[in-house]
């Protein structure tokens, strides 16, 4: 039986992982690209602010092509929809038939993604829905993924998190109204290893700035000596 090809959103953190680890146990949906909105002006993946070849390295890892989505910083709610628009209208083309994303609880944000396909006449999927963010998270952590905090949120979240490895111990200092999984844009994440990849990605973590109001982690591929601010 054939399965329907769809592309995933792919932030490069825990949660579009997790997804691909769901997908790819389904029975009928196959993932044939990961899609990313990165900042032109400076080769990063947008509010991750991961380094573009670190991204390539991890989409290899995965064995997955990358569809990267260029857009401008700053970013205005019209540039970014006509950029997705245009990516969206040439996987239409190319025989993709929807496109998932790991959302877990956030209703606006999954009526918007349905709505914006819908007029490209695509499918918008969640295979992590309704999932319950600690359960989830201490599931990925069980399960060997391994990720950096590469941004936070200082107003919940400590500076010292960024650059913190995502395990249990990082989970146990959470606390307040922060979702275990950083629904609401508490904190971000790189994934470099788990069992959604053929291998590891080889990172040391680099210099923490602060930059707009959040707090990066910047991240180099092994061997890389180059130690530039996060933009």
């Amino acid at each position: 039986m054939s399965r329907t090809p769809i592309l995933l959103a792919w932030s490069s953190g825990k949660d579009s992982a997790w997804a691909l680890h769901t997908l790819r146990r389904s029975s009928d949906l196959e993932v044939v690209g990961l899609l990313t909105t990165v900042s032109s002006p400076y080769a990063r993946v947008s509010m991750h602010a991961v380094r573009f070849d670190v991204l390539e390295a991890q989409a290899d890892a995965v064995g997955l092509p990358l569809l990267p989505v260029e857009i401008p910083a700053p970013c205005s709610g019209d540039e970014y929809e006509k950029a997705m628009s245009r990516s969206m209208e040439r996987a239409r083309a190319e025989g993709v038939a929807g496109v998932a994303f790991g959302d877990l609880h956030l209703a606006d944000v999954k009526t918007y993604r349905e709505r914006q396909l819908a007029r490209v006449d695509l499918l918008a999927f969640f295979p992590l829905w309704g999932r319950a963010p600690r359960a989830l998270a201490e599931e990925m952590i069980a399960s060997g993924l391994r990720a950096w905090i590469t941004c936070v949120d200082p107003r919940v979240m400590t500076r010292a998190d960024a650059g913190a490895a995502f395990d249990r111990n990082f989970l146990d200092r959470m606390h307040g109204d922060v979702d275990y999984c950083g629904e609401n844009g508490e904190f971000h994440t790189f994934v470099w290893d788990g069992p959604m990849f053929r291998r590891s990605v080889p990172v040391a973590r680099g210099p923490v700035v602060e930059r707009d109001g959040f707090v990066f982690a910047d991240l180099l591929l092994a061997g890389t000596r180059r130690l530039e601010r996060v933009s």
